[in-house]
């Protein structure tokens, strides 16, 4: 049996927030993550007591505690004119997690690209190396979610900033649905990195230009609107979970599976099932 902590996203239930969480912890999960990038839970409108009354609310009121908050600001690190702007507001979004009561906020960074000497390599790694500097000062961690890049790619990037201060937040559909990777494959390769994981499932439709599908990038004219890829619930795209967690397993992570479900008509219906997924899983692990 695997001893995994389970959490969900609770912007999933696409609730008001105190609803949110009581449905996350009426599941019996462990913990939550929220995005913490605009309006009411951003950085700039948390003040210190909103801080103590939320963290308050979530670990005494509901028993549950943060995973991670969800620090993604839609553009990735590839802009060096917007870069500067986005690294000071990512690193308030630090300063937010750690007052909630975790170290971990996760992130979209852009396309690694694969040859080290393109620009937009230099122009994500010096950002991202003044993200590591600033989490490690404060014993933090950007975690960098998998799918845009093959794993051994990422490892490549992650290994020249010489820090832990950005990390990997493991998301398995990611990697299944934009590059066909075998999400267990790559856990061995990112495993010096995995701070935190999403919980998602999903299948690759087409092949598509990762480039395009995380539109960091201007996109070509000649682009179709066809779905490349699909989320589905927990248990019915193409991750093999037993095969999944038994590699985290292996490389000692401990951390939380914290559920994401991005589409669905029924989100709350989904997450129930994906946390009885999640518990069979572990238990016969």
């Amino acid at each position: 049996m695997y001893q995994f902590p389970i959490g969900v996203i609770v912007d999933s239930f696409r609730l008001p927030l105190e609803e949110a969480i009581a449905a996350a912890a009426k599941l019996g999960v462990q913990g939550m993550q929220m995005y913490a990038t605009y309006g009411a839970t951003s950085p700039e409108e948390m003040d210190a007591a909103k801080r103590r009354e939320l963290r308050k609310l979530v670990q005494e009121g509901y028993g549950l505690k943060f995973s991670a908050l969800c620090g993604d600001l839609g553009r990735g690190f590839t802009d060096p004119e917007l870069n500067p702007s986005l690294v000071e507001k990512s690193k308030r979004i630090v300063d937010l997690a750690l007052d909630l009561g975790t170290n971990i906020v996760t992130t979209h960074i852009g396309v690694v690209p694969e040859d080290p000497n393109h620009p937009r390599f230099e122009i994500m790694a010096k950002a991202c190396r003044e993200l590591a500097e600033y989490a490690d000062s404060v014993g933090a961690h950007f975690a960098v979610e998998t799918g845009p890049e093959p794993a051994v790619v990422l490892r490549r990037f992650l290994d020249s900033l010489n820090s832990k201060g950005v990390s990997v937040n493991f998301d398995p559909a990611n990697l299944a649905m934009c590059i066909g990777e075998d999400p267990a494959e790559s856990v061995y390769v990112l495993k010096d990195y995995i701070v935190h994981t999403h919980a998602k499932d999903g299948v690759m439709i087409r092949r598509d230009d990762p480039n395009n599908i995380y539109a960091h990038i201007p996109l070509p004219d000649d682009i179709g609107e066809d779905e490349s890829y699909r989320e589905l619930p927990l248990g019915t795209g193409a991750v093999n979970f037993p095969k999944y967690l038994k590699a985290l397993d292996d490389v000692g992570y401990k951390g939380f599976l914290t559920i994401e479900r991005e589409v669905g008509d029924n989100p709350a219906a989904d997450i129930a099932l994906a946390v009885d997924f999640l518990r069979k899983t572990i238990k016969e692990g």
